[in-house]
């Protein structure tokens, strides 16, 4: 077996980008992958404005008690006259600083007078006081975002806030799936003696919705290995990647795994973790294969640890596996295991530190538990864990974000 290290590092290199480039409106660029650099022809903010309602004037002018007269009114969007010097400029939150008035005292400490005259409280004031300088949140000619970059909300701001309109980005991967197992049927279906509800295929076509590729699903295939064959060269043909769950044991009934190997090849097979120790990963008629174990929990947990990042490496992101909060176990592991768990934990607050406390049942076919989880805590290999001591956490979002 692959340690978890070799298996990730293995995965990843074998994905590339499978997707066409196209150019699409800022408004429909949410989730999108960009294709290209981004370098921002302008500096932001453009040139220097006041963070506050206030009073812009000289440095050099200014002294406790002093009444200025206010020369001019500056709102955002307006352009400033050139300033007066000995006087001050009534100035509003986001309006441009005129030349040689870089300070901005705010309106709180100002008092106005009844000859219309102000002065102000402040024992002494510093050049650059509530301002933003020019550049400093953006600046041009240079790379904002690169290239492999996701694009969330906060960038699509970034994008509007250098006049971008359009971007350049990777098309949505094709990804197939399909079911196998007798022993499954739909829900609203009646559940026979020796059935079960088809739990996997919702959960894995919700987990990809969230990475807003498109899901094309082949539906329930026969547990026969050449239904199987069937059923993977037809995805082969329609997807750019295939990603199924269950069947890749070594039972008589477990298909997929002979299948893979008539249509392509299986380049990986079981990792030295639990749960998810089956999982395969290979090529169908040169389309990439990924195989999830069929409990549930396994299914959950190597498609957050495996998987996702594939996908999302497929699509032209530049990925690295996140780095773990630090905890403290709020559990005791005496007997270490062969292989490293992430066990299904959640986070509670005692005094000044957080502490990682396990759902009861570790099962793998214990659907509650990933329900019940914010996260997995790691316990590796040949280890074992004392409560207390430090151990990493992470948080299902942090490995999805």
């Amino acid at each position: 077996m692959l340690t978890f290290e070799q298996a990730w590092r293995q995965l990843l290199d074998h994905a590339q980008v499978r997707t066409a480039v196209h150019s699409v409106p800022l408004d429909s660029a949410l989730g999108r992958v960009l294709a290209e650099d981004v370098v921002s022809t302008i500096n932001v903010p453009d040139r220097p404005v006041s963070t506050m309602d206030g009073y812009a004037l000289c440095a050099l002018d200014y002294a406790p008690d002093r009444r200025f007269a206010i020369s001019q009114r500056i709102a955002a969007g307006t352009q400033p006259q050139e300033h007066r010097k000995g006087t001050v400029a009534r100035i509003f939150t986001g309006a441009p600083v005129p030349e040689n008035a870089f300070v901005v005292i705010p309106q709180e400490q100002a008092q106005v007078h009844e000859d219309g005259t102000v002065s102000f409280t402040p024992p002494a004031v510093k050049p650059w006081q509530n301002i933003r300088r020019t550049g400093e949140d953006i600046e041009a000619d240079k790379v904002l975002l690169p290239a492999g970059t996701r694009l969330n909300p906060q960038r699509l701001g970034l994008l509007a806030a250098i006049g971008v309109p359009t971007v350049k980005v990777y098309h949505p991967l094709k990804v197939v799936t399909f079911t196998s197992g007798d022993e499954l049927v739909m829900p609203g279906e009646p559940l026979a003696p020796g059935k079960i509800y088809n739990a996997n295929l919702f959960m894995l076509k919700g987990l990809l919705a969230r990475l807003g590729v498109e899901v094309i699903d082949l539906g329930q295939v026969a547990d026969t290995l050449s239904d199987t064959v069937q059923a993977l060269a037809q995805a082969a043909d329609l997807g750019d990647v295939i990603i199924t769950t269950g069947g890749v044991s070594v039972g008589e009934e477990d298909h997929l795994k002979p299948a893979v190997a008539q249509l392509g090849e299986l380049a990986m097979w079981q990792v030295k973790m639990k749960p998810g120790k089956p999982l395969a990963y290979g090529h169908v008629k040169g389309t990439p294969f990924i195989g999830l174990p069929g409990n549930p929990v396994s299914a959950f947990a190597t498609f957050h640890l495996f998987a996702q990042f594939f996908l999302r490496a497929s699509e032209g992101e530049k990925v690295a596996f996140p780095e773990p909060i630090w905890v403290k176990a709020g559990f005791t592991r005496s007997r270490p295991g062969p292989r490293r768990d992430f066990a299904r934990a959640r986070l509670q607050a005692r005094a000044q530190d957080n502490w990682a406390v396990l759902y009861p049942n570790q099962g793998s076919a214990v659907l509650t538990s990933v329900h019940w989880a914010e996260g997995f805590a790691v316990i590796p290999e040949d280890t074992t864990i004392t409560e207390g001591e430090k151990v990493a956490f992470y948080p299902f979002a942090r490995l999805m974000a």
